[in-house]
């Protein structure tokens, strides 16, 4: 692609929408997660806002999509098409995805975990699963350990479904209408775009500490780079299936199943974050595997059900 036709396709882009999405998006998200910045760590009132605020935070990208949608009318017609909320694949199509959306995500968790072991960068305790038993925080009876943890595994498709509705809220901006209207510009530099935005706009958390314990321009920096690999895998979800839908799925299966790590580590052994996280060093290695394997396959190539 010559300069000539990559201005022209660049035009093609509604950066005034996109401006406006970027915009509203972010300083709601800031505003939202005010109250955090605000009252002193620690308190129950904080402890509450924790835990409540950042469910809220994720629906600040459907906002501004509705903004840009209600207020611009970009785009001006067919917006559930746009978007990808409608209409859906064919039955096996979805099922198919639905699948992949749910499971997939999981395993992809469980192999950073054995990429950081490989590393040295974390110690597994599979014999006593002490850090499965420091994440309960309660008493808890020897011969039910496992089992516990065994269905807490089992359940993540579940907790998945669950999990969606806040995703939703996330993917309808990041992989609905920033996606579609970035475009133009080609679908790597549309995943690239959309995915480090994504991952800057988690800023107002990660220089909490959420995530990596980082609350500094390191933590952003890791956290962004994480965030826009699990964006191309959620792109890729969109773009193979046609619908948003997957996305969402595939979105709440990583928030069922990022807390993993702490499950099989050892209790009593330091972790560093930055390399163990899924969204870390170990997350970043298996996910260039797995976004290597999509590319060269063809399977970054839209699909034509959307």
């Amino acid at each position: 692609m010559d300069a000539r036709s990559g201005l022209k396709r660049a035009a093609e882009v509604p950066w005034a929408a996109v401006c406006l999405f970027i915009a509203v998006a972010f300083g709601l998200a800031w505003l939202i997660a005010l109250p955090l910045w605000i009252l002193e760590s620690g308190t129950p009132t904080y402890d509450l806002l924790s835990m409540s605020l950042p469910p809220i935070m994720m629906f600040c990208p459907a906002i501004a999509t509705l903004v840009v949608i209600l207020g611009l009318r970009v785009p001006r017609g067919a917006r559930r098409r746009f978007v990808g909320i409608w209409p859906l694949p064919s039955p096996q199509r979805m099922a198919a995805f639905t699948i992949i959306a749910a499971c997939a995500p999981a395993v992809l968790v469980f192999t950073t975990i054995g990429v950081s072991a490989a590393f040295g960068w974390m110690t597994l305790d599979l014999r006593d699963f002490s850090g499965f038993k420091a994440t309960l925080n309660a008493p808890l009876d020897e011969s039910l350990v496992v089992p516990i943890l065994v269905m807490q595994i089992v359940i993540i498709p579940l907790a998945a479904v669950l999990n969606a509705i806040p995703a939703f809220g996330e993917e309808v901006g990041w992989r609905g209408w920033l996606l579609s209207v970035l475009q133009p510009l080609g679908v790597g530099p549309a995943i690239l775009i959309s995915g480090v935005l994504w991952g800057l706009w988690h800023a107002p958390l990660t220089l909490l500490g959420h995530n990596l314990d980082e609350p500094n321009l390191t933590g952003i920096v890791f956290t962004t780079v994480g965030f826009t690999a699990w964006g191309a895998v959620f792109a890729w979800l969109v773009i193979r299936s046609g619908s948003l839908w997957p996305a969402a799925l595939g979105h709440g299966s990583l928030d069922a199943s990022g807390g993993l790590v702490f499950m099989f580590a050892d209790a009593a052994s330091p972790m560093d974050l930055k390399l163990v996280n899924p969204v870390g060093v170990s997350g970043w290695i298996v996910l260039a595997v797995a976004l290597l394997v999509l590319v060269v396959s063809g399977q970054f190539k839209e699909s034509q059900q959307r």
